[in-house]
């Protein structure tokens, strides 16, 4: 899969239209990878001009933030703003709701203002005006929640634009009894991902993942990939093959790609 980067449109004096922020686990993580791919296919099929800043993208520092490093993150943010600074970046689209809230709102104060956008909101834009077309009925009628990501629900009130995604396939959307304002977190947030569990009853992602079970839906859509592991991993543990976690990009990929 061919991505320009920043440098390379840069040196052919081209300006993208967007910056496609991929974020530590769309680049690294196996399962995020796979996310990060069908994002990509979907703005070549709206034909949105984009690059990546590939190797000069670093950590935005959400992770040392939360973790109360303040240090480590202004030294992280403060590193990215220079790079973004230096393309002159205007718009910024990420599927990671941790770096859309840390560019969005953090990186303001220390100098990098920009128009930043979560995946689910761009999709649902490029849907409402005709430049992604739904396919097929691949997703019509199945079954599906969603759990809202803290950084785009409670955060950002973005409660909307996931949910017109799923209204844009046919399917069926079941919400769980915790939801959009009452949403309950996976349990990776707050850097919470990469600490030890603490003494307790139960996982929180296990709990949440028993209340996308209880809507008797086949499909847990996400919008995060630290939300994605965390639920694919609560689905393991009930030794549930009959739900799969999926994000909406790999959704809204499956259902504009025709069927054979």
């Amino acid at each position: 899969m061919n991505v320009p980067t920043l440098k390379e449109l840069s040196d052919q004096g081209i300006s993208p239209e967007i910056l496609f922020w991929v974020g530590c686990a769309g680049s690294f993580d196996d399962r995020a990878k796979k996310i990060t791919k069908s994002f990509v296919r979907l703005l070549n099929k709206a034909n949105i001009s984009f690059g990546v800043l590939g190797t000069e993208e670093s950590c935005t520092g959400d992770p040392a933030k939360r973790a109360g490093n303040e240090f480590l993150f202004q030294m992280q943010a403060l590193t990215n703003i220079e790079t973004l600074n230096s393309y002159n970046v205007k718009k910024i689209v990420t599927a990671c709701p941790h770096c859309f809230n840390t560019i969005k709102n953090e990186y303001p104060g220390l100098g990098g203002s920009y128009d930043v956008v979560h995946h689910t909101q761009l999709l649902d834009e490029l849907i409402s005006n005709g430049k992604i077309k739904i396919s097929n009925d691949f997703f019509k009628g199945k079954k599906i929640t969603f759990h809202d990501p803290c950084y785009l629900g409670r955060a950002n009130k973005e409660y909307k634009a996931p949910r017109n995604l799923i209204k844009s396939i046919k399917a069926d959307l079941k919400e769980m009894k915790s939801c959009k304002e009452k949403g309950l977190c996976c349990g990776a947030g707050g850097a919470q991902m990469f600490k030890e569990s603490e003494k307790g009853n139960q996982e929180i992602n296990i709990k949440r993942t028993e209340e996308a079970i209880n809507t008797n839906a086949k499909i847990i859509a996400a919008g995060c990939p630290f939300c994605n592991t965390m639920l694919s991993d609560g689905i393991k543990s009930q030794d549930n093959s009959n739900v799969s976690v999926l994000d909406l990009a790999e959704i809204i990929d499956e259902s504009t790609s025709k069927k054979k």
